[in-house]
């Protein structure tokens, strides 16, 4: 099958095909006399797989992981269950800021009244925040990025 019949198989954008050829996810394509990139139904099977991976938010490097725990089937799952670990406590993380952003913006619509710009609390709040990180005192920029 071609990189289109492929494409259509898995539900991927010809681009991210090459681009997983590019970096080793995917390995290279034969080629047709013409020049064509070739598929079998073991590279269906293979970026099937590495979809479902990136559906579930691991990264291209645990899908790497964890296609090369796929062919190696004798292998210890335990490699496996440590990757989705880490991925879950990853994703719980983000959750956990994400309820924190989702509260903190609730309190910003709930203070919005309506009115001209100049009353807004929407704007107000965002004028008066400051990152956690971002401190007051500006830093020094070192001399070798004094250009830019």
């Amino acid at each position: 099958m071609l990189i289109g019949g492929l494409a259509k198989a898995t539900g991927t954008k010809v681009n991210t095909i090459r681009f997983y050829e590019d970096i080793g996810l995917m390995p290279e394509a034969a080629r047709t006399a013409a020049g064509q990139r070739t598929y079998t139904e073991r590279d269906v099977e293979r970026l099937a797989f590495i979809r479902q991976a990136r559906k579930l938010g691991f990264s291209i490097e645990e899908a790497r992981s964890l296609l090369e725990l796929k062919n190696t089937p004798n292998g210890s799952c335990d490699k496996a269950g440590d990757i989705a670990k880490q991925h879950l406590m990853s994703v719980e993380d983000r959750l956990t800021r994400l309820e924190a952003l989702r509260a903190e913006l609730e309190n910003v619509v709930v203070s919005c009244t309506g009115g001209d710009v100049s009353d807004c609390k929407i704007i107000e709040t965002l004028s008066q925040s400051r990152p956690k990180s971002v401190s007051a005192k500006p830093k020094r920029r070192s001399h070798a990025f004094s250009s830019l």
